[in-house]
């Protein structure tokens, strides 16, 4: 049991000192470089090899092709658990970490993420 006059010391003591804590919501925290975030997917890289699918761990990457030499990924963000190896595994360097970590949601259907490849039709209707 702490005796109260040894309280009160701490509670002057500690009155005086910084505090360890930061003010998260209001003052932004910036991550470092090497933070392993959501991931972004760069379709224009992509050559449909489904390395990263073979090698993530929890099925969280599913690569679909939407035309010749065109594919689309989708990323079950629920699923994922940020170990970057399908960044390490792409050849191409289509897959790469942010600094991204604020995805918490209430609704399941949001952290189902597409990144869209344009179909080679709609590549030759705008040209």
């Amino acid at each position: 049991m702490i005796k109260p006059g040894k309280m009160v010391r701490q509670v002057v003591s500690s009155t005086f000192k910084k505090p360890a804590t930061t003010r998260y919501p209001f003052i932004k925290f910036e991550m470092p470089k090497t933070f392993r975030g959501k991931i972004k997917f760069y379709p224009e890289k992509c050559t449909g090899c489904k390395l990263c699918m073979r090698d993530c761990p929890s099925n969280a990457i599913n690569i679909i092709k939407v035309g010749d030499k065109k594919f689309e990924a989708e990323f079950r963000l629920d699923k994922c658990l940020y170990c970057s190896q399908c960044v390490d595994s792409c050849p191409k360097g289509a897959l790469e970490t942010t600094n991204e970590f604020e995805l918490a949601q209430l609704d399941n259907k949001k952290l189902k993420v597409t990144f869209h490849g344009k179909p080679e039709n709609t590549i030759k209707e705008e040209a």
